[in-house]
């Protein structure tokens, strides 16, 4: 009896430490344990880098001295009133941003409501969909640039034959005025399915019933869209749009690849802005200003878009 006491308290012991301890220490009651290492990731790779660059900012590198100098405020104080290239990219941004937004969400609607009359094919086109989206950013504005070559691009050749272009002010070139709209297309080439499938989702979900008691009533097909299908997809729509709003404030591979920047800065945006000072003029400190400025731009406004359109999740 007394060795079966024995091998049983031995039973419940894993290096001297009480089974039934260990349990509740690993039980949901005890919910750290768990999340201690998504904390310490977040804490490595978000927490530490974003204060690092706030410290960053106050300083900036000196190329002969080989160190770090304290500045101050002093980037801060370039970037809000002296800068006049700093205020031409956040224009830059802030057009860029609302043209891509507008177009991508109606086209995005569009689509998605012709998908879901379910045409002939529509389950290839979903899955065909997809393909721009897992396209590396850098594949596709190299694809589009040459699509957009002035001299041999599709794109610009048919742009050529319809009027609309001429070879001496290009998509890509000459004096800019188009070079906008020529990065802008293959944004809209990549992301508006990311609208499509989303909004495809919320049409699924809009009960039939509803759809058909309208059809009973006499509702025609523009009364049901209006009133019924786009306020019901209000709130995916929303959640779809500040997604894409946030991605949107960081624009840099296509810029990068196709224009860098030009010409004459009509494409530079704040995160290419950020990369210029950072890694060709050696300005890291200033570079770092910017970058935590683009952060609280996104932060700033994704909060405000939660609090004006009453975003649920």
């Amino acid at each position: 009896m007394a060795q079966a006491q024995s091998v049983s308290s031995k039973s419940t012991q894993v290096n001297g430490v009480p089974e039934s301890r260990i349990r509740r220490w690993l039980s949901s009651d005890n919910p750290w344990v768990w999340l201690s290492p998504a904390i310490v990731m977040l804490f490595l790779y978000s927490i530490f880098p974003l204060f690092y660059n706030i410290a960053i900012s106050l300083q900036e590198w000196s190329t002969r001295q080989k160190l770090f100098i304290p500045k101050g405020l002093e980037n801060w104080e370039k970037l809000f009133f002296t800068d006049a290239r700093m205020g031409n990219a956040l224009g830059v941004t802030l057009q860029y941003t609302f043209l891509a937004l507008i177009i991508e969400m109606l086209l995005g609607l569009v689509i998605a409501l012709i998908m879901d009359a379910k045409p002939w094919g529509s389950g290839v086109m979903q899955t065909l969909l997809i393909l721009p989206m897992v396209t590396a950013p850098a594949v596709g504005g190299l694809m589009f640039r040459l699509l957009e070559h002035s001299e041999f691009g599709v794109i610009s050749w048919i742009f050529y034959s319809l009027g609309l272009l001429v070879k001496e002010e290009p998509l890509l070139g000459g004096t800019g005025k188009f070079a906008l709209w020529g990065v802008l297309i293959v944004d809209i080439w990549q992301w508006t399915p990311f609208f499509v499938l989303i909004i495809l989702a919320g049409l699924k979900g809009v009960p039939e019933d509803i759809i058909e008691a309208s059809q009973v009533d006499g509702a025609n097909y523009w009364q049901r869209l209006t009133r019924i299908k786009i306020p019901l997809l209000f709130s995916v729509i929303t959640i779809a749009v500040l997604f894409r709003l946030v991605d949107l404030y960081k624009i840099f591979d296509y810029i990068a690849i196709m224009t860098s920047g030009g010409p004459g800065g009509h494409t530079e945006t704040i995160s290419f802005y950020s990369y210029v000072n950072t890694f060709q003029l050696i300005k890291w400190g200033y570079g770092a200003a910017i970058g935590v400025f683009v952060m609280a731009m996104g932060w700033v406004s994704a909060f405000l878009y939660q609090r004006i359109f009453r975003v649920r999740w």
